[in-house]
């Protein structure tokens, strides 16, 4: 069996869930979800990409986005939910919310599980992504796998 660590900040779409499990044709695959609540993230930086992205009414919202405590329940619905879409996909699929450090938790997931791939799906990051400074270019260094990333799809 194949084993990727999924890294997301969103609830996975059915497209992300499609394409994410058939990207190995018709081998099993089993997934290793590792969600980061959307509000640990640096507000700034979100509003510079919503702004770059032409999504001004977005930028103008980044405020109201839950952080902290507040964070951690949209999150797990949002892990629960794509965890379930996965399954349903006939895939194995198990995960955790990840606040502290989540490139520290994913070295460690890789190595703990002997995972073959990871995978990072996120929403364009461009300010981030410029300075190599997003989750896929700094993991790359750091969990000794092939690292793949995926933008994710909006509903």
């Amino acid at each position: 069996m194949f084993t990727s660590v999924l890294m997301i900040e969103q609830p996975l779409t059915p497209v992300d869930v499609d394409f994410v499990t058939t990207l190995h044709g018709d081998d099993e695959v089993s997934f290793i979800v590792l969600m980061q609540p959307r509000g640990d993230q640096d507000r700034l930086l979100r509003a510079i990409d919503d702004v770059a992205l032409g999504e001004l009414p977005e930028a103008l919202h980044e405020g109201d986005e839950p952080e902290g405590a507040a964070a951690r329940r949209p999150a797990a619905q949002a892990l629960e939910h794509s965890l379930e879409a996965l399954r349903r996909k006939g895939a194995k699929a198990v995960g955790q919310l990840v606040e502290d450090h989540p490139l520290d938790r994913l070295k460690a997931v890789v190595d703990e599980t002997g995972a073959d791939e990871v995978i990072v799906l996120t929403a364009p990051h461009f300010v981030e992504e410029f300075f190599h400074r997003d989750w896929a270019s700094r993991a790359r260094h750091k969990v000794g796998v092939p690292v793949l990333k995926l933008f994710a799809h909006n509903e």
